[in-house]
């Protein structure tokens, strides 16, 4: 899958790509900065979508943002599941919910 098609994902307009460090732009996506301390869903798709583009490796990406293997793993699945929305921190539980319960064969009632 492109990056372009990643981006797409969550209702992006097909614009390719850009990796730099220009601030403010809306015409393309921007590896968040080393430092980052808020992480937004944005910023975690960022990340998500620039190392399937091949910009950065999962090693790379866990030691430059002082990420664990398995936080970068839950936001890859989180990704597939459910595109930008679903790395919102305010949301991940009631998507990890209804997940499990599409495991188990269950309907989740309200």
């Amino acid at each position: 899958m492109t990056a372009s098609a990643l981006s797409a994902k969550d209702g992006a307009s097909n614009e390719s790509i850009s990796i730099g460090k220009a601030k403010g732009r809306r015409d393309g996506l921007f590896l968040p900065p080393a430092d980052t301390q808020r992480w937004s869903s944005r910023r975690k798709a960022a990340v998500v979508i620039g190392i399937r583009a091949g910009v950065v490796s999962r090693d790379e990406a866990c030691e430059r943002y002082k990420l664990s293997p398995e936080e970068l793993a839950a936001w890859e699945l989180a990704f597939d599941d459910n595109g930008v929305p679903g790395l919102r921190v305010t949301r991940y539980q009631i998507y990890r919910n209804a997940s499990a319960a599409d495991r188990r064969g269950r309907v989740r009632r309200s």
